[in-house]
């Protein structure tokens, strides 16, 4: 018995082989969605390490100039890597920062600050969420109204009352106003409160009745405990707040010797320059002095970032300020 041959053309028998290859390279460069193709990808990294660039290059050329030498500093070859590392200029700015009386400055005031804005925003912006209070609407009004009106426009009214109850000069000054959560920090970590609260189910709420629970029992023994996203956003953002703040504090510590870091790191050029005389060094080592103190200002809170900003992203987005 015979087997019959059929001759099938060469061009059809590629064409099989061909179309799944050319298909598969259309899906990796373009991709079977807009998002997830080579040449997208591809984009999404260049944006990326454009904008990492941006922000780290201050940041290394900082560290790169603190840790030079005299000899390194004049080279004009020498622009990244020193050919050596030399911590004297860390150690000029830790003794003309005053660095451990000033840090333990910063880190009392920053988380005093930081857990009175948790406990007294938090109470503010439950009351606004899921009470029914008179003026409800105008409390809401005026809590946007604070956030508008700069600060610049009430600090001077705010050290006029600060003189009148006796706290001039105070580190108390940068307290106060976190225990009653006033001004822009207030306003904002106010409304992140009630943005978090608005979510809850009125469920919890409505059984809680039930059980003859009061507004206070409910907000500490449930919402509490549920708002921890919300805690730790509004904790970071008042402690960083607070720290890198340099302008309350000029203005209400401006004939004080105990200031915190940030604002002692304002007054380097004055102490900076009595350094410099007195020690007979050359002026060219001012630059590296103040990148060293500006590194040891903003150590603290990179540390922090670096170890809490998995939870910090995962709380923004449970808060509801990405909605």
């Amino acid at each position: 018995m015979s087997v019959v041959k059929w001759d099938v053309p060469k061009a059809a028998r590629s064409r099989p082989v061909f179309k799944p290859t050319l298909r598969r390279l259309r899906y990796f460069v373009l991709g079977r969605e807009v998002d997830k193709g080579f040449i997208f990808k591809l984009l999404l990294y260049l944006i990326l390490i454009s904008t990492s660039y941006i922000y780290l290059n201050p940041i290394l050329k900082m560290m790169t100039r603190m840790l030079m030498d005299a000899k390194d500093l004049i080279d004009p070859t020498v622009t990244w890597i020193p050919s050596s590392l030399y911590f004297g200029h860390l150690s000029s700015a830790w003794d003309i920062l005053q660095y451990a009386k000033s840090l333990s400055i910063s880190v009392g005031v920053s988380l005093t600050a930081a857990a009175l804005h948790c406990v007294t925003c938090g109470l503010a912006g439950y009351a606004l969420a899921r009470l029914d209070v008179p003026f409800k609407k105008l409390a809401f009004f005026l809590l946007l109204l604070a956030f508008i009106i700069p600060q610049q426009v009430i600090v001077l009214p705010t050290i006029l009352l600060f003189r009148t109850l006796g706290l001039d000069g105070s580190l108390f000054t940068l307290i106060l106003p976190a225990m009653f959560g006033f001004g822009v920090k207030g306003s904002l970590f106010v409304f992140i409160f009630r943005q978090f609260f608005m979510t809850q189910p009125k469920e919890l709420e409505e059984a809680a009745r039930l059980d003859g629970a009061s507004a206070i029992r409910f907000y500490v023994k449930v919402m509490l405990p549920l708002s921890k996203p919300a805690i730790l956003v509004v904790f970071l953002f008042s402690l960083v707040w607070t720290w890198n703040d340099t302008y309350l504090p000029r203005m209400f510590l401006a004939s004080a010797a105990d200031v915190p870091l940030a604002t002692q790191l304002t007054r380097m050029d004055t102490m900076l320059n009595t350094f410099i005389e007195s020690g007979g060094y050359p002026e060219y080592v001012a630059e590296p002095i103040k990148m060293a103190a500006s590194f040891l200002t903003i150590l603290p809170p990179l540390l922090i970032y670096l170890f809490t900003q998995r939870y910090f992203v995962e709380s923004v987005e449970r808060t509801g300020l990405v909605e």
